[in-house]
């Protein structure tokens, strides 16, 4: 008795169905988790400007916790589960509050109640001198009180919920001496890994760099 080789054709193509679909299952949920983990968990950033030297440099590639502030709603600023408040010295990803399209990175440098001023370059926190050893000074030249507000600014008090954020390159730096304030549900994550760097005018790898704690 022959074979029907309609049968043939139908028992071996059904291991071919049943591949292709694993593999688009397999793809689905590896969707699904990369959106679970840039949403809630970690998030990539490159850094385009140098208003964070030499902490930050142009071409580094970064990485931003996202939960450390408390868990979002995603696709939008509403916090369902807070977890950790900013604080002094955490190097922050927010939206621009001039543009929200667009995201800053920049140091925390007050948060809320705290009084700020500066006086020739020179930060006070709640009348005291902040030494903070990532910050640099390019320009030697200062600018006088009312000229604006570069190296001499306030004092001001800075409103509860949010936050006065600088750059580490003081002098090169567009950030709340010039905008204001940051609102702390603006904020996207804090900055903790340096995962590649690349430098475009050297057309080099930045190896030192690769897997650099970000303080």
């Amino acid at each position: 008795m022959k074979a029907d080789p309609t049968k043939k054709a139908a028992v071996s193509a059904k291991p071919t169905k049943g591949k292709l679909r694993e593999n688009i299952e397999a793809l689905v949920i590896a969707v699904i988790l990369a959106l679970f983990i840039r949403s809630f968990i970690v998030q990539a950033f490159k850094i385009p400007s140098g208003s964070m030297q030499n902490t930050l440099l142009v071409g580094d590639y970064i990485l931003v916790n996202k939960f450390i502030y408390g868990l979002k709603i995603p696709f939008t600023d509403v916090t369902v589960i807070p977890i950790k408040e900013p604080k002094r010295g955490d190097i922050v990803v927010f939206k621009f509050p001039e543009d929200p399209s667009k995201d800053f990175i920049k140091r925390v440098v007050a948060v809320g109640g705290d009084s700020v001023a500066i006086q020739n370059k020179k930060l006070y926190v709640n009348g005291e001198l902040q030494e903070n050893q990532f910050a640099i000074h390019s320009d030697p030249h200062i600018y006088p009180p009312g000229f604006q507000f570069r190296d001499n600014f306030g004092p001001i008090k800075v409103p509860e919920g949010k936050l006065f954020v600088m750059g580490d390159n003081r002098d090169e730096s567009n950030d709340s001496r010039f905008w204001g304030f940051v609102d702390v549900s603006a904020l996207k994550g804090k900055a903790f890994l340096i995962y590649w760097s690349w430098d475009k005018e050297d057309f080099d790898v930045r190896w030192g760099r690769l897997g650099h704690l970000i303080r």
